[in-house]
């Protein structure tokens, strides 16, 4: 079983943590930090993984990585723009680069691709629906390919991000048809899509109605005027409010 799948079984499946549980920090009487995103834990994510299984062998030479920028039919920003616009350093970016382009050699990455990658990396699920979803949210301009610099933008976001960040990329996920609200029907089936990905060889064993229970606990919280939606505002004064939501922020690292 590969470490990604390992970390999912003891994970509920949720991007915001489980609705009334108590937070570890409370059980142990100490004050909630924001954890810091390790090497190791950087290797937890799937789509880092991914990138960098197909990177170049050490000991190439790093200014490669400039050169062959052309040899590609879309052609990234260059290196120090991208460093400067995430929180990855210049070696980082250098090698999921290299993997970037020996598995997509385009340039771009397609929707298909997405859904190979983490049917392998969940092969005890269905990830074909939760590929989509994370797809659609990588996919910034909605035209149906990620490029290296939206690729990377993103995971440096939900690696490194500030929670404020991560949060907002989180409702960009909810908000499955962008227009600015996330329903019950949205969140229930980005629910649903994490559940079946995590299929049934997960610790606690979850309920079926597990997905449908998330969805109407965050509501209750998030849904201040009980308008039967969640703006970006509610979204985000609830999440920061809530000591159990901020504290399983770090399980974006396990889903994505």
């Amino acid at each position: 079983m590969s470490r990604a799948c390992e970390v999912m079984k003891v994970s509920d499946g949720s991007l915001l943590g489980e609705p009334g549980r108590t937070p570890l920090s409370k059980k142990e009487g100490v004050k909630w930090q924001r954890p810091r995103l390790t090497r190791q834990a950087l290797m937890r994510c799937c789509l880092v993984k991914w990138i960098l299984s197909s990177a170049a062998p050490q000991g190439s030479d790093s200014s490669d990585s400039e050169l062959e920028l052309s040899a590609v039919r879309h052609q990234p920003e260059g290196l120090d723009q991208l460093q400067a616009q995430t929180k990855f350093t210049k070696k980082e970016l250098q090698s999921l680069y290299r993997g970037f382009k020996n598995e997509c050699p385009t340039g771009l990455v397609d929707e298909d691709t997405f859904k190979l990658i983490y049917s392998q990396f969940f092969p005890q699920g269905d990830a074909t629906t939760y590929a989509h979803f994370l797809f659609n949210a990588f996919d910034a301009d909605g035209n149906g390919a990620i490029r290296f610099e939206d690729f990377v933008v993103g995971l440096s976001i939900l690696l490194r991000g500030t929670v404020h960040e991560k949060l907002k990329w989180a409702f960009n996920l909810y908000d499955i048809n962008k227009d600015g609200y996330i329903t019950k029907e949205e969140m229930l089936a980005i629910m649903k899509s994490i559940y079946d990905m995590m299929g049934r060889h997960t610790y606690p064993i979850l309920r079926e109605d597990a997905p449908l229970e998330h969805v109407e606990r965050f509501f209750q919280k998030m849904d201040r005027n009980q308008d039967g939606v969640v703006t970006i505002d509610e979204f985000l004064e609830t999440c920061q409010k809530d000591e159990n939501i901020m504290s399983s922020m770090q399980l974006f690292e396990n889903v994505i």
